[in-house]
C-alpha cells in the first residue's frame, strides 16, 4: 500500500509514518499542498492523507484540485487529518471530495479503521489489520 501524507509538520509526518510502518505500508511525504499535487502527478497512491492548514494552498483547495483532475487519479481515496474542530468541518471536507476526516492527535486505531473503511467503500478491499 502506497500512502501520500500531505502535512507541513514534520513530527506529525513522523508519527503517521511510524504507524503505517507497523502495517507494512509505504509512505511518501509532501510538506505542502503544492508539493502534494506534484507527487500525485508523479506516482499512483493507494490513499492520500492531507492536513487542512498549511502554508500556501490549504487542504480543501488541494482536495478540489485532485477531484477536478481529468484522469483516474481524481478518484484516489482522501482522508483529512486535522486538528481543526470547526462545527461544519466534516461537511465542508466531504463536500470538497474527501472520503473521511480524522482528528489529531492521530490514534493508530482511528487511522487504520478510517483507511480500511474508505478503501473498502472504494474498491471492496484494502482492509488494514
Amino acid at each position: 500500500m502506497d500512502v501520500l501524507f500531505i502535512e507541513d509538520d514534520r513530527m506529525n509526518r513522523r508519527v503517521v509514518r511510524d504507524m503505517l510502518d507497523v502495517a507494512g505500508a509505504t509512505m511518501s511525504e509532501a510538506e505542502d499542498a503544492e508539493q502534494g499535487l506534484i507527487e500525485i502527478d508523479r506516482h499512483d497512491f493507494t490513499i492520500v492523507l492531507i492536513d487542512l492548514r498549511m502554508p500556501g494552498m490549504d487542504g480543501i483547495t488541494a482536495i478540489r484540485h485532485i477531484r477536478a483532475r481529468g484522469d483516474a487519479k481524481a478518484a484516489v481515496p482522501i482522508i483529512v487529518v486535522t486538528a481543526d474542530a470547526a462545527v461544519d468541518l466534516r461537511e465542508r471536507c466531504l463536500a470538497a471530495g474527501a472520503d473521511d476526516v480524522i482528528f489529531k492527535p492521530v490514534a493508530m486505531d482511528a487511522l487504520f479503521e478510517s483507511m480500511g473503511r474508505v478503501l473498502a467503500q472504494r474498491d471492496g478491499g484494502g482492509v488494514i489489520a
